[in-house]
Order: structure tokens, then sequence, then C-alpha cells
């Protein structure tokens, strides 16, 4: 007897069975991943770029051993049950705020912040970064722990004030470091999951007012340090002090500038070859690009960043109540914190020393961001059951 394609019989023998490999990738975002993947390629080349002539590959090498520790701490986070976030949460926020007290008397001072454990063999660990996640996850299961609410029912005024309080404390502990950046994206994290969650509109104004008289109180009280401060007074006049608080600005800009529409080419910049814009693999990465890749390079870098938040807000919309949370919370950090990063090298914000997301150099940041995206894929594979 004779099967036909159209004959149900047939199903068994025609179709052809799913290879492991696509068993293990099935319900993930790909386009998710592979966006995150090529800004961390892109970010190689540009560390490369930065620290070769100086260092040789090290950089290069270092960044691609933190690459593959963040793939494999993507992978273990995409497997979590999106479920279990209930008990994920309070666990890696009181990590990371036991990281922030181990800091205290424990921490090393880089660039002036005693924000960094460091742990032998070259590796340093910012608990900071690890709370962004910790108080996105943490503020999620707060505002939705009331399962008879219903999914679109404000959190009440209790859980908002909780809310705050846990805002409050690593808050602050952050600012002690100082570290204004990480302050600035905690806080920009923590207003898109308010608005998010429904707090009332006199909650999340309340939250910007008093966001801005805390930086205010900051300044009067002295915790923020005067080369700090000299941050701000070059933001509004790069002219003052060139070759002191203005000079991170003013080398930036020169190199943007010298790369034109299509750039000097790879490995050709004069300014990051000179080694002219201190701290350039981190801080800096973005005037890499803008030199030796021009504004076309540069550009694609901004149109990446955009497609990969317009992701995490896709699986946000299909997400249950605290899922969505956590996936708006993280999709405010990324786009906030590479705001801040691309408009400081532009002259367009304050330098606050945040690296750029995914591209930069650094351990803590790439690790911390890896998990964001695999709780991302966690939330989209728990929408598709």
């Amino acid at each position: 007897m004779t099967l036909t394609a159209r004959d149900p019989r047939a199903a068994f023998v025609l179709t052809p069975p799913v290879m492991p490999l696509e068993r293990r990738v099935r319900g993930y975002d790909r386009p998710l991943v592979v966006l995150a993947l090529a800004l961390s390629l892109i970010g190689g080349l540009l560390v490369w770029a930065a620290t070769r002539s100086a260092s040789g590959e090290s950089f290069l090498y270092r960044h691609l051993l933190n690459l593959g520790i963040a793939a494999a701490l993507m992978v273990a986070a995409s497997r979590l049950d999106a479920r279990l976030l209930r008990l994920f949460g309070p666990i890696v926020y009181l990590a990371s705020l036991f990281g922030l007290l181990l800091v205290i008397p424990a921490g090393t001072t880089v660039n002036g912040a005693k924000a960094w454990i460091r742990l032998g063999g070259g590796f340093e660990l910012q608990p900071s970064e690890f709370m962004k996640l910790g108080l996105i996850v943490g503020m999620a299961v707060l505002f939705t722990r009331h399962d008879d609410r219903g999914d679109d029912a404000p959190p009440s005024t209790r859980d908002i004030v909780l809310a705050l309080g846990l805002v409050a404390v690593p808050l602050a502990l952050i600012m002690l470091q100082p570290d204004l950046g990480s302050a600035m994206v905690l806080g920009c994290a923590v207003f898109g999951v308010l608005v998010m969650a429904g707090a009332p509109a006199r909650w999340t104004l309340g939250l910007l007012v008093c966001g801005v008289a805390g930086a205010i109180l900051a300044v009067r009280l002295g915790v923020l340090h005067d080369y700090q401060l000299a941050r701000f007074t070059s933001f509004r006049d790069p002219n003052h002090d060139p070759l002191g608080a203005a000079y991170n600005y003013n080398q930036a800009h020169i190199a943007i500038a010298h790369g034109g529409l299509f750039g000097k080419g790879l490995f050709h910049g004069p300014q990051t070859n000179s080694g002219f814009v201190p701290e350039q693999q981190t801080d800096f990465i973005f005037s890499v690009a803008g030199e030796e890749f021009g504004l076309v390079g540069a550009g694609l870098i901004i149109v990446l960043f955009g497609l990969l938040c317009w992701r995490g807000l896709r699986i946000a919309r299909d997400a249950d109540a605290a899922a969505r949370l956590v996936a708006v919370g993280v999709v405010c950090w990324f786009a906030f914190q590479a705001f801040q990063n691309i408009g400081m090298n532009l002259g367009l914000t304050p330098v606050t020393g945040v690296p750029l997301p995914f591209v930069s150099y650094g351990g803590s940041s790439m690790f911390a961001q890896a998990i964001a995206i695999g709780l991302l894929q966690a939330v989209h594979r728990r929408s598709l059951t």
C-alpha cells in the first residue's frame, strides 16, 4: 500500500524527527539572543581596538571569557520556571544586598567609588549590577503577591510603601560608595515597574520629586565627591577645565568627530590607538565605535539596542502580571543605561560611569545582563504554555 501526503496515516512517516538541538531551543525568543550576542561580539571588537596598543589581546580574551560565562548564566536563568519568581526574587535581592553591605568593610576603590569586591585571580564583583535585577524581580513579586486581586488591580498603598522601602536601602548603600550612575539606573527601573504596575500618579510623581530632592541633598551633605560634581560642571560647559574634569568629554568628542560617516576603519582610529580617551573600554566604548565605524556603525549599535528593547516589550505584552513587570523593568534598565552611556559620549548627559550594556568591558555588568536576558526567555517560554 502506498501512502500519500494527504493520508493522515502518513503523518508519522513523512514528518521529520525533531532534532535534539531544535528541541532545546524550542520556545526561546531567538531574535533576542541574536541581538544580545551581536552587541557582545561588537563589544569584543571595540574593547580589543581600545586596549590592543597598551595591553595586546588580554582584554579581548577576558571579554570573551566573560561572554562564555554569561552565556552559561543566560541558559541557566532561561530554564527557570517563571512561576518560581516568588522564590527567585527574594534570593537575588537579599544576595545583592549582602554584597552591597560587604562592600563597606571589604570593598575595593576603583575610580573614586568603593563599589567592587576583589575575588582574586584578576576578578572583581560589583554587587550593584546584580541589585538592578534583584530589585526589579523583588518589586514584581511584591506587587503581584495577592492573586485574588487580578492582573489589572493596581498595587495597594501598603505595597507601594513596602516597595519604596526595598528601594531605599540599596539605593542609600550605592550612594555611599558613591556610584551615582548605578543609582540613576536603579531609579529608572523602579519608575518603570511602578508605572507598569498601575501605581497612582501621585506616587510616580512623588518618586521623581524625591529623586531630585535626594540628589540635591547628596550634594549639600557632601556625599558626592568633588570630581563627580566637576563632571556636572563640565557637562554644562565643556570648555571649563579642558585638561581636568572635561578631558574625557573633549577627547571622546574628538574621537567621534574623526569617524565621520563611515569611520577610520577597525584599529585605525588615531585617538583610540594613541590612548587619548580615558576608560575607553568601559565608560567610553561608544567613542571607539564612532571613530572607527563612523556614524553608520555607531548608528547600527543604537538600532540593535532599539530592537532588543522592542523584543523585550513584546515578551512583556504576552506575559502574566509578575513576569510582565520583570520584563518591563529589564527593558527600562537596558534602555536608560544605553541612553545614559551613549549620551555622555555625545555630550548630551553628564559622565556617570555606567557601562554600555553588553558592549563595554566588565564581568559583573555582563553577567547581570545575561541573567536578565535569561529571565526574559523564561518569561517567554512560560507565555507559550
